[in-house]
């Protein structure tokens, strides 16, 4: 089982990179965000990789870090989520977007990726939104999260209120919710829907 490669980046496809390791070259597919981290044909390069097996093949997966790897793996189990569509996910959303967007419930983020559609989209939600805390993203990913792995916002209450309310006047959704579990940590649990929103406001402008 391999489980990383170094070596010398022989070349590159739109979804694919080909490293050459003792003067044997290995085709590992991947995301654009890896292929965009990966330096210059003909310089030295490494990944880390999942390797499947079937019968008639042994695919290599590439990824530029241990967050996007672990994304990949199980992005893998929602049916209907195979490894190109996985990368897809992977080419336009960071591991702490994905995790963001998972809490968030954000729909709309999911489908920008190619091959995603609002029903998918909505299967990689549910099926994920109680999974995305044992991620791992790395110590300055998590301290620049706005809301804490695994959390997922409540569909009623005052959370749920204040982001509904939020995306209604044109903030996306992961967008807000972000802006909302910040308030919410910093007013506390007793915090009303227009506080909330007041404080959410207050941060969303200063990020703009």
């Amino acid at each position: 089982m391999i489980a990383k490669l170094s070596g010398r980046l022989d070349s590159t496809g739109l979804d694919h990179a080909v490293i050459d390791v003792g003067g044997v070259g290995y085709l590992v597919f991947c995301s654009a965000r890896t292929l965009s981290r990966l330096g210059p044909v003909g310089g030295a390069a490494s990944v880390l990789v999942d390797t499947h097996v079937r019968e008639d093949a042994i695919t290599l997966y590439g990824f530029a870090e241990t967050g996007e790897r672990e994304w990949f793996r199980l992005l893998i189990t929602v049916q209907g989520v195979g490894a190109r569509v996985a990368n897809a996910l992977l080419s336009v959303l960071s591991p702490e977007d994905l995790t963001r967007s998972i809490a968030a419930q954000d729909r709309t983020a999911l489908t920008r990726a190619d091959g995603v559609g609002p029903k998918l989209a909505s299967r990689i939600l549910s099926e994920l939104k109680d999974k995305v805390g044992g991620i791992a993203l790395g110590p300055a990913a998590q301290a620049g999260s706005a809301a804490p792995a695994g959390a997922s916002v409540p569909a009623s209450g005052a959370l749920g209120d204040a982001v509904s309310a939020l995306v209604n006047l044109g903030y996306g959704r992961t967008e807000a919710f972000g802006a909302v579990m910040t308030a919410g940590k910093e007013l506390g649990s007793t915090a009303g829907a227009s506080t909330l929103i007041r404080q959410a406001l207050k941060s969303l402008g200063a990020d703009r």
